[in-house]
């Protein structure tokens, strides 16, 4: 899917094409006006046209005529969904409400990934905690099968109270995280010091939820309580523009370009403006939990070398 195309809902259209006093060319062009509204028009992806459910699958359940997705985590299984595309660089949207109340030891996760013990990877996870604790937002940067590039941080908000829109920007030159518009991490194509990027594998987009209590909440110390099960996460609003990859090529589309699902510029040439870098900084001063960059046991060798790139 390179572009989400809203299906044509304009009563207009059929008015037109049978009135008698407009020619065939006028009512093409009308026609064309209207598909061209409706690209632009706050329009999301189906998860029956656009994902398989991988795992669980009657712990996934459809709803809203396969506009939502709600998935469900108990003793007996979780459940995850993959893109059926392939896409290399795009930019990815999803709203996600995650599980309230008591969801230690639950792992939801929104992510790209190729495939391979060499994989490159893009994570959103959102670790759950005893109830009153705060959801932890673990992000990590995966190239050529090796991670450790970990951040983590609190929200500003509750995310089990509504939806809020979780965004991957993944371009030649940038990777950007964001939260509701808000970008939280940035991770910068530095091929040129040898830092690996992730720039020829194609991924898919994948989501789940799973009981990961061995590390998700404090270490592994506080497990999860089965007696609060089931525990359900939900997805809708899936927005893409992204480069499709198949038979072994990227296909970029002029139209992918020349409408944007996010009204915004080129997602192709997106970075950070003036505001966007303080509203980086605000987050990672006021939210951010842990950064790898800071983290000097776990690189007693030294720092990575991205750490000490120009921001």
């Amino acid at each position: 899917m390179g572009l989400i195309l809203c299906p044509l809902k304009h009563k207009a259209c059929s008015s037109m094409a049978s009135h008698p006093s407009h020619s065939p060319a006028l009512v093409k062009l009308l026609a064309w006006i209207f598909v061209l509204i409706s690209l632009m028009a706050d329009c999301e992806g189906n998860f029956l046209e656009d994902f398989h459910i991988t795992w669980g699958p009657d712990h996934a359940k459809l709803l809203d005529n396969g506009r939502t997705l709600a998935l469900s985590l108990d003793q007996a299984s979780g459940s995850s969904f993959q893109s059926k595309n392939e896409y290399l660089f795009g930019k990815f949207e999803m709203q996600i409400k995650l599980v309230p109340g008591n969801s230690a030891g639950t792992d939801t996760s929104f992510y790209l990934s190729s495939q391979g013990s060499a994989h490159d990877e893009i994570d959103f996870e959102f670790l759950g905690n005893l109830s009153g604790d705060p959801y932890i937002l673990h992000t990590n940067v995966y190239t050529k099968g090796g991670g450790g590039r970990e951040q983590q941080f609190y929200l500003w908000f509750d995310p089990t109270a509504d939806f809020h829109t979780y965004s991957i920007l993944w371009t030649p030159k940038r990777i950007l995280l964001s939260v509701d518009g808000t970008v939280i991490r940035e991770f910068k194509n530095l091929e040129s010091i040898s830092v690996p990027y992730l720039s020829k594998q194609p991924m898919r987009l994948y989501g789940s939820i799973w009981n990961a209590d061995f590390w998700a909440t404090r270490g592994g110390i506080v497990k999860t309580n089965w007696k609060q099960a089931p525990f359900i996460a939900s997805y809708r609003k899936f927005r893409a523009e992204a480069c499709l990859w198949s038979s072994g090529k990227s296909f970029c589309s002029s139209n992918s370009s020349s409408s944007s699902l996010f009204k915004s510029k080129d997602w192709r040439t997106e970075g950070l403006d003036t505001n966007s870098q303080e509203r980086l900084k605000w987050v990672q001063k006021n939210y951010m939990i842990y950064d790898y960059c800071a983290d000097r046991k776990k690189f007693p060798r030294g720092i990575p070398a991205e750490c000490f790139a120009t921001k």
